[in-house]
């Protein structure tokens, strides 16, 4: 089926003001599409009402947009493509809920958070990369170098002004009336876990009293990373895997004249005779 065609099944705006023609996608148009299903399904199916219903609105209010959002500028980075912010999105929700059965069966208290609270975090995790409700903030990258030398597929747009991406999301979902429990404020806060220095403050701390009350925090930051992880996989093993080191040589042995000499050199340098033995030997 045609993009377009795929478009007008999901009421999308048209290809051209999606502006696919003038970007490389990783993601065919059928896949980009599901995932936006998905998407969307993970609100209906784990946001319960009114709170769902202001979600979906903020949600295909800006559809045009998050839909191709990339979940970073940069190759080196994860999912620096068209539709990549919504895989990346969807794949943490599933490494949440799956992560979540893992702690459970470790024995974690899962009563300090409910699964709402868990996938509500994890589908807004990284929301502030949407930018303002005006400004994209991620923006074709122009500058050509930029792009083939350093892996910009973007650029940040320097008209919005600076904000971390956890503050940013949660701002949009306050001026959009989407409310969160503290909960969901601390997870989507610290979901970069130590890899953010701010978060230090929340888990670094050695007391008992000032420790998260909830492992719902760690287990979105666990689930963010695994689904990073193998976003590198899949861009990037396989583009590794032509480079791979040369067979090992079968001797790494030196030459008996030269391995000779440098003994010689290195122990007559020793003073214990115990020691000069002892490496003599070996």
């Amino acid at each position: 089926m045609k993009v377009e065609n795929l478009l007008k099944v999901q009421k999308l705006p048209s290809i051209d003001k999606l502006n696919l023609k003038k970007q490389v996608m990783t993601l065919t148009a059928e896949q980009i599409q599901e995932n936006w299903v998905e998407f969307l399904g993970n609100i209906t199916d784990y946001v319960e009402m009114p709170r769902q219903q202001k979600l979906l609105d903020f949600y295909t209010k800006y559809e045009d947009r998050i839909i191709l959002m990339p979940a970073a500028n940069n190759k080196k980075y994860h999912s620096a493509f068209p539709g990549g912010y919504v895989d990346h999105v969807n794949r943490v929700v599933k490494g949440a809920l799956a992560m979540s059965d893992v702690w459970a069966s470790f024995g974690c208290d899962m009563t300090t958070f409910t699964q709402e609270e868990l996938v509500f975090s994890a589908i807004n995790h990284d929301l502030g990369k949407m930018g303002s409700d005006t400004e994209d903030a991620y923006i074709p990258q122009t500058d050509n170098w930029r792009r083939d030398k350093m892996g910009e597929t973007y650029a940040f747009n320097t008209s919005l002004p600076f904000a971390s991406v956890p503050d940013r999301g949660l701002f949009l979902l306050q001026q959009h009336g989407v409310k969160y429990t503290f909960n969901e404020m601390i997870a989507i806060q610290t979901h970069d876990g130590l890899y953010d220095a701010a978060n230090e403050k929340y888990l670094k701390s050695f007391m008992p009293e000032t420790k998260p009350r909830t492992s719902l925090l760690f287990i979105l930051h666990q689930a963010d990373m695994m689904a990073a992880r193998i976003e590198f996989e899949i861009e990037w093993l396989p583009k590794l895997s032509k480079n791979n080191v040369a067979t090992p040589k079968v001797s790494y042995t030196l030459s008996s004249n030269k391995k000779s000499s440098v003994n010689s050199k290195a122990l007559s340098s020793i003073k214990s005779p115990g020691l000069k033995s002892m490496l003599e030997n070996l």
